[in-house]
């Protein structure tokens, strides 16, 4: 396709009605609202930008209810808003609606400030009416939050996902470049902090040169404390490895020996039931014998009583008598 071709391919539609009751329930990732979630959120980033740019007087470009807005005057700050949404507008709260207006923020503002925030805004904005957007934020601050989301291509209103770098190029065209040692990642991981600048070209070489510098040695650092970690890591499961191959063998060998007490005890009982055995027929047999006495030695009584025993006695005694006469 042509650069002409380009050039008249019509901007998407995305207008005051895509921004309903709908989008602000279903397509915000959670239901977009006036509640802790959001509140802590946007509290949270107030807190950042009161205690790290310190402004006096701050517009929260695409502000939909108010809730940054909210937030800042809270804490101090002679803070505006504005957004397309009509309904997200009307949803402001009551203390805040003086302070909020309906409109695009590509076109002109009325006042300066001495910051402007653009948080997750950009990006439902087709290019052309981007730029103006962004030249327009320009013309009213010299200092910028900024964040536009470089991934979500899922979302149907956002027409204009960019990588950060497009819209770096975009406020380097009006004279802002990005604060490198600002940290703005407490608004999303992709957020910048572009600021008007009046260094020359070879002063802010050396100051992105400086941070590239400093992002590659952390990098390479990472990757080489990433490496150790794994080497370690590896050592220690070899270590861990071998120490557990070490108790499993110790264990088994307890299990043998165990096993080998627990046949010797259960031999030790088979020989004393063994024996337990024997010595119960051993009685048995004594009993036996015992009984037979016993009962023979009745008959023996019995006998001696008996006239027969009686008569055998007398001629025992006459025939031994006789006996020793003759």
């Amino acid at each position: 396709m042509s650069d002409d071709a380009v050039r008249q391919t019509p901007d998407p539609v995305v207008g005051d009605a895509t921004f309903d009751a709908y989008y602000f329930k279903h397509c915000c990732g959670v239901p977009y609202q006036r509640d802790d979630r959001w509140m802590r959120f946007f509290g949270e980033i107030a807190d950042q930008i009161v205690s790290g740019i310190q402004p006096r007087r701050v517009l929260d470009a695409g502000c939909a209810m108010g809730l940054l807005v909210e937030a800042l005057r809270v804490r101090g700050v002679d803070a505006y808003g504005v957004d397309l949404s009509s309904y997200a507008i009307a949803n402001v709260p009551d203390p805040i609606k003086p302070f909020c207006t309906h409109g695009s923020i590509a076109d002109e503002f009325a006042d300066r400030y001495d910051l402007i925030v653009s948080i997750e805004v950009i990006e439902h904005m087709p290019a052309r009416e981007a730029e103006q957007a962004i030249a327009n934020i320009c013309r009213h601050t010299d200092d910028v939050l900024f964040s536009s989301t470089p991934l979500d291509h899922r979302e149907p209103s956002h027409v204009n996902v960019q990588p950060p770098e497009h819209w770096a190029e975009l406020f380097a065209r009006q004279g802002f470049y990005r604060d490198i040692d600002f940290d703005a990642s407490f608004i999303t991981a992709w957020a910048a902090r572009f600021r008007r600048s009046s260094e020359p070209i070879h002063r802010l070489v050396r100051s992105y040169e400086r941070r590239a510098w400093a992002l590659t040695f952390d990098s390479k650092e990472a990757r080489s404390f990433a490496t150790d970690v794994q080497r370690q890591l590896a050592e220690t499961s070899e270590r861990l490895s071998a120490a557990e191959d070490k108790l499993a063998e110790a264990e088994a060998k307890r299990v043998e020996a165990e096993a080998k007490r627990a046949e010797a005890e259960a031999m030790r009982a088979e020989t004393e039931a063994k024996r337990v055995e024997t010595d119960a027929k051993r009685e048995q047999e004594l009993f036996y014998v015992r009984s037979q006495l016993a009962a023979a030695l009745d008959r023996i009584k019995n006998m001696e009583r008996s006239a027969f025993w009686k008569v055998r006695r007398v001629w025992t005694t006459v025939a031994g008598w006789a006996g020793r006469q003759s």
